[in-house]
């Protein structure tokens, strides 16, 4: 008698179940395991044999049998992979609390910080725990930032001013972020800068000899994000004058200007004083002492160090200027303005937040 092997549940597709077969095939880049379960039903409609199906899809009897088998039973829901519950935890949850409480309020003897390895032997758990559990609660000791509050009696009132020029600028006027980026050096490295090669990235030493420093002075205006700059041998009163003068010319005289800059003593000379009597249409406007951030021509500098000066080599200052004047026509012809985007409400509220919470760590 011819064996006819188990017997199999009957296969019957919808016309629905046939269309959504037929576009979960078409998944192969999503998802292929699921594209591939989906041939799997649609050749068991055509053939009844496990094994034939199985030998045109390349894959084991098994398979066949069951993503037959759980279609049978749970449709196509049955073809999505099922949660799975994984292994039993082996920490308790006083364990993770132990080693949190333990970072946030504890040192290792004789050092600044922990490391996974010292807490690992504290805490009596593997040093791959600790890190899970410190990126889990985003616990970072080895990070340590800076931050200052600025004492600035009028910082309320000095942020509401700078920010509103910057997202409603006055009519029949144009605002500029002026700064001084000072002492910027023409470093030549000690040896040749190796090119960047397939398999190996650019290299260059770690020592280099000083060539000299020069002083760049840039106004950056709000609205276009154009960039008027001045390199000079110092930042003192009268060279900023002489570039006030030149943003006179650069302005069409029906323009009132507005000036954000610093605290620099250099800003509030006697001789800038004097100019900005004689030209009464010059405006400035002083970010709060230790807020230098709010002012935009600052991520202009942090984009040309970046971009332009940390990787190069200048073997003398005619050439570190001739570098920083390329950067800046280049920025001109492409650049975009930088958008504010942050009300000075959101500042303000941000600054009592980390206040508050400055005051619970230390309170007075």
């Amino acid at each position: 008698m011819a064996r006819t092997g188990r017997p199999k549940a009957e296969l019957v597709v919808s016309d629905d179940e046939r269309l959504e077969l037929k576009r979960l095939t078409l998944r192969t880049r999503v998802n292929r395991d699921l594209a591939f379960r989906a041939r799997l039903i649609l050749a068991c409609m055509e053939e009844r044999s496990n094994v034939v199906v199985a030998a045109r899809h390349r894959c084991s009897v098994h398979t066949v049998g069951k993503w037959r088998a759980r279609f049978i039973k749970s449709r196509l829901e049955g073809l999505y992979d099922e949660p799975r519950v994984g292994g039993p935890r082996r920490i308790s949850d006083h364990d993770v609390e132990a080693v949190i409480v333990k970072t946030l309020e504890t040192m290792p003897k004789g050092h600044t910080h922990w490391s996974t390895r010292k807490m690992a032997k504290a805490a009596g758990l593997s040093h791959t725990t600790i890190g899970h559990i410190w990126r889990t609660f985003g616990l970072k000791p080895h990070v340590s930032e800076t931050y200052k509050i600025s004492p600035d009696p009028q910082l309320v009132e000095k942020i509401r001013d700078v920010v509103g020029l910057y997202m409603n600028p006055p009519a029949n006027a144009v605002v500029f972020a002026i700064d001084e980026k000072s002492q910027i050096q023409a470093l030549e490295r000690a040896q040749p800068i190796l090119p960047m090669d397939i398999g190996q990235p650019e290299r260059r030493t770690h020592n280099y000899i000083r060539n000299g420093t020069l002083d760049l002075f840039a106004a950056l205006n709000v609205a276009t994000g154009e960039v008027i700059a001045r390199c000079k041998p110092q930042h003192r009163g009268k060279d900023l004058v002489a570039f006030l003068a030149e943003i006179d010319n650069a302005v069409a005289p029906q323009l009132d200007v507005h000036v954000v800059l610093d605290n620099l003593s250099t800003h509030k000379s006697e001789v800038v004083r004097r100019w900005l009597l004689r030209h009464p249409r010059f405006r400035f406007h002083f970010t709060p002492t230790y807020s230098s951030w709010l002012n935009l021509v600052e991520r202009f500098f942090g984009l040309l160090t970046e971009q332009a000066l940390k990787r190069g080599s200048h073997t003398s200052i005619p050439q570190l200027r001739a570098a920083i004047v390329e950067y800046i026509e280049a920025h001109n012809e492409n650049g975009k303005p930088f958008k504010w985007t942050k009300t000075a409400d959101a500042i303000l509220e941000k600054m009592r937040r980390f206040g508050l919470r400055t005051q619970q760590v230390h309170p007075r």
